[in-house]
């Protein structure tokens, strides 16, 4: 793997051009138009910080089946398994609203419900018909930092 360092402003950049495409409803998914299931799988997460990442929180500050939302970063880690992280974009795909919470293994949206699985950011509750975009982050000595 090549290290390589992006600015803030491209990450900035790309997420607001994934939350514009996100915006509107493409009318696909599962049973209802609820439910998607071929959600790409989250990145892996390890190792030390590459590029200087921000640190996000203490591993012990997120936990186990639940997240934690970081609404400035506009990232939510959730832990599905104990000492297995993941990271999603807290942006929803349904219109744009930040996920507030993380309770019962979901990821929830307060503006119209949506909620997405710890484990995958895939939808388990519509509108909302794409899951959400999984973010980069790396834990090391018991610190999660943006990658």
């Amino acid at each position: 793997m090549t290290s390589r360092s992006t600015s803030r402003r491209t990450v900035l950049f790309t997420a607001a051009a994934l939350t514009t495409a996100g915006c509107g409803s493409d009318g696909g998914g599962g049973e209802d138009g609820d439910t998607v299931t071929d959600a790409p799988e989250a990145p892996e997460t390890s190792g030390a910080p590459e590029g200087g990442g921000e640190a996000l929180a203490r591993t012990s500050d997120v936990p186990v089946g639940g997240g934690a939302v970081f609404p400035e970063e506009k990232v939510v880690v959730t832990q599905p398994t104990a000492g297995e992280f993941r990271a999603f974009s807290a942006v929803c795909t349904h219109q744009g609203c930040l996920v507030n919470k993380v309770a019962d293994g979901t990821i929830d949206c307060p503006c119209h419900g949506s909620r997405f699985r710890v484990a995958d950011g895939s939808v388990v509750t519509g509108p909302a018909t794409r899951p959400l975009p999984a973010e980069r982050i790396n834990v090391s000595d018991g610190t999660i930092t943006l990658a």
